[in-house]
């Protein structure tokens, strides 16, 4: 069986360009979060207090914290959409 490798700790991004990321940091940070997603969906028996269950639950709010960012860009683009105004690069 392979062993799981991992590059770091799993953190957001420090800039809210994800494009400066490399693709495969991305794709580590994406499995991570799903990954968390996953394990709370199967519900029974969950430390959260020991083992994998800390770790999980903080992958677990950083995807909900980047959802989060996501959609509130998502509804600011809407509403410079919606009223009129040209959108700007940040």
């Amino acid at each position: 069986m392979a062993t799981k490798t991992i590059a770091g700790a799993h953190s957001p991004p420090n800039s809210p360009d994800e494009t400066a990321q490399d693709p495969a940091d991305q794709l580590e940070n994406t499995l991570a979060q799903l990954e968390a997603l996953l394990w709370v969906c199967h519900g029974e028996d969950i430390d959260w207090c020991s083992g994998t269950g800390p770790r999980q639950l903080d992958n677990l709010l950083w995807l909900a914290a980047e959802l989060a960012r996501k959609a509130g860009e998502l509804f600011q683009l809407s509403e410079k959409a919606r009223h009129g105004a040209p959108e700007t690069s940040s």
